[in-house]
């Protein structure tokens, strides 16, 4: 079993940052791959971004490439996101997930789930 807990979330102004970050316990294995999701008002869940463990593999949605970036810290077994230049768009509960599958875009990849951190950008 995994765990998995994000923190950092909080209310900003349009073009501010924030940074997320979630740290994995458990059972955690070496080879899962970690992401952000976000599910926005109105809207279903959207993949944000995801990193292997290595960190050499990263994707990212096309409407946060440029002002996202993720990090992974193996030491720590934790990922971070750091998210510049928000936008009222970005507004949504954000959520890190864990999968074996390997670095995906598809939520059913992912078989852990935390509970998720609220980001508000106000304009």
């Amino acid at each position: 079993q995994v765990q998995l807990v994000e923190s950092g979330g909080g209310l900003v102004q349009a073009g501010g940052s924030l940074r997320l970050s979630c740290s994995y316990s458990g059972r955690t294995r070496a080879n899962y791959a970690r992401g952000f999701f976000r599910r926005t008002p109105g809207k279903e869940r959207e993949f944000v971004t995801a990193i292997d463990v290595s960190g050499s593999l990263i994707l990212y949605a096309d409407s946060v490439k440029g002002r996202f970036t993720i990090s992974i810290d193996n030491a720590d077994n934790s990922v971070h996101l750091q998210m510049n230049s928000l936008k009222p768009e970005d507004t949504g509960v954000y959520t890190c997930a864990a999968g074996i599958l390997g670095v995906s875009r598809v939520p059913a990849d992912y078989s852990y789930w935390g509970q998720g951190t609220q980001v508000t950008v106000s304009s």
